[in-house]
Parts: structure tokens; C-alpha cells; sequence
């Protein structure tokens, strides 16, 4: 695939939790109830398009001042289906960016999914799958939650192993749920591991909302390794993450990636640096949650925000 080149060849890798991106139509294979022009939220056509433009608008930003291009990989969450990725992609911001996706239906019960957006120009599709994370109560039924997607493809010549994961959350306590994410985490391991075992150093990007901090047991224990490299370990401060709860900053949302991404040879990629995309345009500007991320809704009150995350991204350069 023939190199599109930008400035100083730097290109933006990003991921973002885009908060609920729900269409307005009602799907019984799913709860979806919440988000519907009827239902106490009020989620209304003008109000998705609303949200579809701020989305583009943060996407499109992204980066842009380093590359002069928008991400040419970005790792989303909280996605409901095909049409509302399809929507994002030709929404007026990013249309001309040409970008398509990969996306599956996960059996989560709230129907949202994660998926890859990326631009056709720079990246090629080879192979992709869903990864089902198995988690079982204690009567031994299953409990559902998003697959993670596993893409392999073409950057820029140099084939890239990518992962993007939304693992269990903490809603009924971190310490409570910690094992789901620990079990994720394996299993995402697990899949490094084959792809190791079948290729000669490959190139592994893995992103996502892992409801853990890059220290916590999930990541630190079982994902991480001497192979893998997290940049965003050093973002977190009690001043700065890409979420905040009851006053605390936590940074969910990682880039990790493997550590032949430091080698610097012609043709490869190498990474140059990590951010929280924290723009003021972003955040609240005022009040009691100023600096913190300008959500679509607190509870069931609509405040038209973006997400309730920052998005993160890493910048890696083409050595050309």
C-alpha cells in the first residue's frame, strides 16, 4: 500500500469511549430503551445528529496539529450498531477522510460494541474477528459482555496485530468485578501469545476502556509482559486522566503497544509520543466538574456534551 505522507510522516493512533452513541430506533434484541425519542432521556434525532457533529468535530481534531491529519486508526466504544459508525464516518467532519470500519455485534445486553475506524488511504484490512470474553455467575450462567475485536492489517506496508477492548465495568464495585477484567485481560493475552507463537516478531497494538488504570491487576499482572510497553502509565496524575469519578481522575482509556514499535528501521513505524486529548473545548468550563469531560448526559439529564471520556491517542512515526 503506497504511503500517504504528512507531516514529518507522524500519524495519530487513537482510541475513544464516544458515550452511548445510540441511533433513535428501537431494537428488541437489545436495551435500548433508554435512547429513544419516547423514553425519559428524550433521545431525539436532533440530539443524535448533535452528538454525531461534536464527535466528528473531536475526531477530526485530534492530532491534527502535529500530522495535519486526522487519526489514521482510532479504537471506539460504546457503539450500538453498523448504521451509527456509518453515520459518524460521512458525517460532514469526517467525510472527507475517507474512512470505513470494522465492527461486529457484541452479546452485550446494553448493545454496545467496540470497533476500529480507519482510513482506507493508510490501512488495509487482512483479517478480522470477534473474541468472545466467557464470564460465568456463580449458578454457572453466563454473563454477557462486549467481545473484544482483534484486526489484522497492513499500515503503511508493515503488517499491525490490533486489539480493542471494552472490558467488564465497576458498577457493582471495582473490588467486586476485578475477576472479569482479570479473565479479559487472559484472554486477550492468550491471543498475543498465538500470534507469537505463528510469526516472527509482529507488530501489536492494543487499545480500549479497560475500567482499570494501567497499575491495576488486570493490566499490570495479566496483560502486561517484557514484549508490551504502556505510555500511558505516566499520563496519570491526580490532576489529569481521561475520566473522572466523584472527583478522582482515572485513566481507563489506554494505548499499549509492543516494544518493537521502538525500533527505527526504514519501513517500520516508531512511537514518539503519548497525550490524553484533553482540549479545553472538551471539558466543562465552568462550575463544579470545571476540567473535567463535557458529557451527553448526567444520569438521565441531557447535557449535550461529547463523552464522558477524553479520548487518548499515541503518535508513531513512518521511517522513511
Amino acid at each position: 500500500m503506497e504511503k500517504k505522507t504528512t507531516k514529518h510522516s507522524y500519524h495519530t493512533v487513537a482510541f475513544y469511549n464516544l458515550e452511548n452513541l445510540f441511533d433513535t430506533i428501537d431494537d428488541e434484541n437489545i436495551l435500548d430503551n433508554d435512547f429513544l425519542p419516547e423514553a425519559a432521556r428524550n433521545w431525539t434525532p436532533k440530539r443524535y445528529e448533535k452528538k454525531l457533529y461534536k464527535l466528528s468535530s473531536a475526531i477530526s481534531s485530534l492530532g491534527f496539529d502535529e500530522t495535519e491529519n486526522a487519526p489514521i486508526l482510532i479504537g471506539v466504544a460504546e457503539v450500538e450498531n453498523k448504521k451509527v459508525l456509518t453515520d459518524l464516518v460521512t458525517s460532514e467532519k469526517l467525510q472527507k477522510f475517507a474512512y470505513d470500519f470494522v465492527h461486529y455485534n457484541s452479546p452485550d445486553e446494553r448493545g454496545i460494541d467496540v470497533g476500529l475506524v480507519y482510513q482506507k488511504e493508510h490501512f488495509e484490512v487482512m483479517h478480522s474477528e470477534s473474541i468472545p470474553i466467557l464470564l460465568y455467575n456463580e449458578e454457572g450462567i453466563r454473563d454477557y459482555t462486549r467481545d473484544t475485536l482483534y484486526v489484522k492489517g497492513v499500515l503503511h506496508g508493515e503488517n499491525v496485530h490490533i486489539f480493542v477492548n471494552h472490558w467488564p465495568s465497576r458498577r457493582d464495585g471495582a473490588g467486586e468485578t476485578a475477576h472479569k477484567r482479570i479473565i479479559a485481560a487472559q484472554v486477550v493475552r492468550e491471543k498475543i501469545e498465538t500470534i507469537q507463537n505463528t510469526e516472527f516478531d509482529p507488530h501489536i497494538i492494543v487499545m480500549g476502556d479497560f475500567n482499570d488504570n494501567p497499575t491495576d491487576e488486570s493490566i499490570n499482572k495479566h496483560l502486561m509482559s517484557a514484549d508490551l510497553y504502556n505510555p500511558m502509565e505516566k499520563l496519570l496524575t491526580i490532576y489529569k486522566g481521561s475520566l473522572n469519578y466523584k472527583g478522582e481522575w482515572n485513566l481507563f482509556d489506554q494505548i499499549i503497544f509492543s516494544t518493537n514499535f521502538f525500533n527505527y528501521k526504514k519501513g517500520t513505524h516508531s512511537f514518539a509520543s503519548a497525550a490524553i486529548f484533553d482540549e479545553h473545548f472538551l471539558t466543562n468550563w465552568k462550575g463544579r466538574y470545571e476540567g473535567t469531560p463535557f458529557r451527553t448526559y448526567a444520569g438521565r439529564k441531557y447535557l449535550g456534551g461529547y463523552s464522558d471520556h477524553f479520548p487518548v491517542y499515541v503518535k508513531l512515526k513512518f521511517n522513511d
